[in-house]
């Protein structure tokens, strides 16, 4: 797994863009339309994404399509699994503490 994927999921608006792909493919122009700022930093941010292999890329005549390529996260997910219990262990500790004032 490449740093490039954690460096690549760390912009918000790279998260935003693999979000709106989770749905299918997209054009790079209603991919644009999504987002608050220009047309060329939605591309950077998709050049970004395609480097890290988050997503790919296909020009259909005067368009180009953007699909999610699930791989790279699936390489994350895994290597987040055995924190899960940590992250469990916390939610039940904060779940029983606002319990604990709810009865009070």
């Amino acid at each position: 797994m490449s740093t490039d994927v954690f460096l690549a999921l760390a912009h918000p608006a790279r998260r935003r863009l693999l979000e709106l792909l989770a749905d299918g493919e997209r054009t790079a122009g209603d991919l644009a339309a999504e987002f608050d700022m220009s047309r060329p930093a939605v591309a950077e941010h998709l050049a970004v994404l395609r480097q890290a292999s988050l997503v790919t890329d296909e020009p259909r005549g005067r368009q180009r399509f953007y699909s999610l390529n699930p791989d790279p996260l699936e390489q994350v997910g895994a290597w987040l699994h055995p924190f899960e219990r940590f992250w469990r262990r916390r939610l039940r500790d904060m779940a029983d503490l606002l319990e604990s004032e709810d009865e009070q």
